[in-house]
């Protein structure tokens, strides 16, 4: 059997899809290196919004999904921007999600950090009212026993004036943090309004004030995720932090050769392509941990290309095609995001999406996502 895809110019190439997929069983956990996945939220196919309307989450399907990575090893990475966060899920919502992922977390033994942000301010703010909004998000998150992310604010890099205001509201937070945190650079590619972030458009420079910030409190700060796409810069970056602080590498372009490392050290993981990835990936540490680089490498190597696929520009919809591969996974019944974002990728988009999945055997049940994805096809006029 095959199944008609299409491509860029509205051409249809035939597609047969693989009869079986891997078989990655639940493991132990990981030895190695931390590894989180961040986590996307489930919509209410049901609720009667619109895209200005605030979410209206599945709790139910949400929270499975976060059992089912919890049941392979990885940790939870939540409330970040795989989970819409500032693209659909406002922070009311967000905080619901923190509350109930947290105690599913603490139910089941999974391993979870919540993301702090200040997207409660929906307008110009003042560096007063920046530090606040963390605070508050801060000790939502501490409260509910999560590790915390601290997240790059749009609002911050709006109001400051100059890496000395980022030196203090970072300061302002980790002096008053219980446990350490974890320091998260999101790149513009990621989110246009966070461009400039640490005070400046030179990477360099802004190295060196995110490095300042560490140095400063480095019994405050477990490790930083970075998400600049630039393996080279990762690389450069987690050789000059201080001893005991981690890099979780959220480099969804080059995360195999980043977590397995070089002689002088390694990059630990936080990221979105660990959401439809989350077995194979899982697999992939596990024998990292045996000591088999090269195991590892021809099991996450082949990933790469569909990770390209899906975090290509415009970086920030890559959450479309994670939830296109939910739903053909059957994690889920439905194709429907928060704030209609399932309409953000193009119908090609998708379509290769589906096919580099298959290919590498991502789907329990083949049969259901074929089905599935000519379902999707045929709302938009292709049959086959």
């Amino acid at each position: 059997m095959t199944i008609q895809l299409p491509s860029v110019g509205g051409r249809l190439k035939a597609y047969e899809p693989r009869a079986d997929p891997l078989a990655l069983a639940t493991g132990a956990p990981f030895t190695s290196r931390t590894v989180f996945s961040a986590a996307h939220v489930v919509a209410d196919p049901f609720a009667d919004v619109s895209p200005d309307s605030a979410a209206a989450v599945d709790w139910d399907a949400t929270l499975a999904f976060r059992r089912h990575l919890w049941s392979h090893g990885l940790g939870v990475a939540e409330a970040m921007d795989t989970a819409q966060r500032g693209m659909g899920l406002d922070w009311a919502g967000a905080a619901e999600l923190i509350r109930r992922s947290a105690a599913e977390a603490k139910a089941v033994g999974g391993r979870i950090a919540c993301g702090v942000g200040t997207d409660q301010l929906t307008g110009p703010a003042s560096l007063e009212a920046v530090r606040t909004a963390y605070e508050e998000q801060f000790a939502l998150v501490e409260e509910s026993g999560a590790q915390a992310v601290l997240m790059a604010s749009r609002a911050l890099a709006a109001t400051a004036k100059g890496p000395e205001d980022y030196l203090e509201v970072y300061g302002h937070l980790l002096r008053q943090a219980a446990e350490p945190v974890i320091l998260h650079w999101l790149g513009p590619m990621f989110d246009p309004a966070l461009e400039g972030y640490w005070g400046s458009g030179d990477l360099d420079a802004a190295t060196d004030v995110f490095l300042e910030v560490i140095a400063a409190h480095p019994d405050k700060v477990d490790g930083i995720k970075v998400s600049l796409l630039d393996a080279r810069r990762e690389v450069d970056l987690r050789r000059r932090l201080p001893q005991g602080v981690r890099c979780y590498t959220g480099d969804d372009f080059n995360y195999p050769e980043l977590i397995a490392g070089d002689e002088q050290g390694f990059s630990h993981a936080l990221l979105g392509i660990f959401d439809p990835l989350g077995p194979l990936a899982a697999e992939a540490v596990r024998v990292l941990d045996t000591g088999d680089v090269k195991g590892f490498r021809e099991l996450l190597d082949p990933t790469v290309e569909l990770s390209r696929h899906l975090f290509e520009a415009p970086t920030r919809f890559y959450k479309t095609g994670v939830v296109l591969l939910a739903w053909l996974a059957g994690h889920q019944e439905h194709f429907t995001m928060v704030g209609g974002l399932q309409s953000a990728r193009s119908l090609p988009h998708c379509a290769r999406a589906y096919e580099l999945a298959d290919t590498l055997g991502l789907f329990p049940n083949p049969e259901l996502a074929e089905t599935r994805m000519k379902t999707l096809l045929a709302l938009y006029g292709v049959t086959s």
